[in-house]
């Protein structure tokens, strides 16, 4: 009976060992940061300026419209880019901006159903750091 209670001893050392072990550190997050995206509707973009900062996207609600409706143009390439929204299967991915580097930049977004307005906004970007 000793003898066993010697082994569990030493198995839960090990065990605890062996945890301790493959965590990292508890101020490093699993897989590396996130920079959470920033959503906005097409509704309260016009004329706005958007922070966001290098790696961030601006996911662009495009409400009652279709989401692959609109094209864009980004006035400074290096700073920022825009994604076309899409649909694919049975998914639908919201059109967007990233921000690439620091800067800022004037993005117009375009609808091909008639009658809507070009819609124009800002983005300025800064580093993450």
């Amino acid at each position: 009976m000793r003898l066993t209670s010697v082994f569990a001893i030493a198995a839960a050392g090990v065990l605890a060992a062996s945890l301790a072990g493959c965590g990292g550190t508890a101020s490093e997050p699993i897989g590396g940061d996130v920079i959470a995206p920033v959503t906005m509707s097409v509704n309260e973009l016009q004329g706005e300026t958007v922070d966001l900062v290098v790696g961030q996207v601006l996911n662009i609600s495009t409400d009652s419209l279709a989401v692959d409706s609109y094209t864009g143009e980004v006035s400074d390439t290096a700073v920022a880019e825009f994604t076309e929204g899409r649909i694919d299967d049975s998914a639908e991915f919201n059109p967007g901006v990233t921000a690439l580097a620091a800067g800022s930049t004037e993005v117009t977004m375009t609808n091909e159903q008639g009658g809507i307005q070009p819609l124009t906004f800002t983005v300025v970007v800064t580093d993450a750091t």
